[in-house]
């Protein structure tokens, strides 16, 4: 009897064993009344996503596609600047003892132009922005407009004209409403060097007309700004450009000192001789720049 109830449950046992397995089902979720609301809820704020981003970008390219317009703009008009103020430069190398009144007369008008017609188109654009971003566009124009001030002014006057008194003269071209354009101290100083290259040829062509007091005062002159220099330029923050036209101004303050040393020592030999076409000048035919370098020569010797 307990063999064959034992058989029994082995069979049993196998037969379970042996049976197919079926897997569990899952119950389908009860309807849920607020689940058409959240997902309607996540598409909603999925689609304000996008279009806020979107409206964001359009804001961007907006605003970049306006700054480059006026970017060129501003080059367009820097580049005017540049070239008019380079024709008062012109105009006041014309200068002599016997035009002086003349020459400074058409150059001061020259001046006025260029600063009511094309750096007003500066100052419009600029004006009530941050101009230090365009400030590479617009650099060049203003460092020629101060080179061709100061120039003027030293002819002018004898005295330099200094970076609050350009920007005064710029106020009132702008709205009194709006932030004016100014001039930062960065480009006052690059036009300043620029400045003592055109001093160096003033100073060489006057002393070939025997303006030799005129050219001393111009040797003291650009001294001191060499000088003054010197000792501002290494506190600039951005001083790269400014180092590279210190090694120029200090070849123009080199040149204008012998030009000047060697006519106090050596004058009465060519005085008479500059600026005329006698054949029997040794100086005929010869460049400044071998003149100057013959004047060194002669005072190491």
């Amino acid at each position: 009897m307990l063999n064959s109830s034992a058989a029994l449950f082995r069979r049993i046992s196998v037969s379970w064993l042996m049976a197919p397995k079926f897997k569990p089902r899952r119950l389908p979720p009860a309807a849920d009344p607020a689940l058409p609301l959240e997902r309607s809820t996540k598409l909603a704020r999925t689609m304000s996503t996008h279009s806020s981003i979107k409206d964001a970008f359009s804001t961007y390219a907006d605003y970049l596609n306006a700054l480059n317009e006026k970017r060129e703009r501003v080059v367009k008009a820097s580049r005017d600047v540049t070239m008019n103020s380079k024709k008062v430069i012109f105009q006041v190398h014309r200068i002599s003892k016997n035009n002086r009144e003349e020459v400074l007369e058409k150059a001061e008008k020259d001046l006025a132009a260029v600063r009511d017609l094309h750096i007003f188109r500066l100052v419009k654009e600029l004006q009530g922005t941050d101009f230090w971003k365009l400030r590479r566009a617009y650099s060049p124009g203003v460092q020629e407009y101060v080179e061709a001030a100061t120039f003027f002014k030293f002819c002018q006057t004898g005295n330099l004209l200094n970076l609050d008194e350009i920007n005064a003269s710029l106020l009132p071209l702008s709205d009194p409403s709006l932030e004016p354009l100014q001039i930062n101290l960065l480009d006052y100083l690059l036009g300043l060097a620029d400045l003592t290259g055109e001093l160096m040829r003033l100073a060489i062509g006057r002393i070939s007309d025997g303006e030799v007091e005129f050219a001393e005062r111009i040797c003291r002159f650009v001294r001191d700004i060499y000088r003054e220099l010197t000792l501002v330029v290494p506190l600039l923050d951005d001083s790269s450009d400014m180092e590279t036209k210190m090694v120029t101004m200090l070849q123009s303050v080199v040149k204008i000192e012998n030009a000047c040393f060697s006519v106090r020592v050596r004058g009465s030999e060519y005085i008479p001789l500059l600026g005329t076409g006698d054949p029997s000048s040794f100086l005929l035919g010869v460049s400044e720049v071998e003149l100057v370098l013959g004047w060194r020569i002669s005072f190491l010797l």
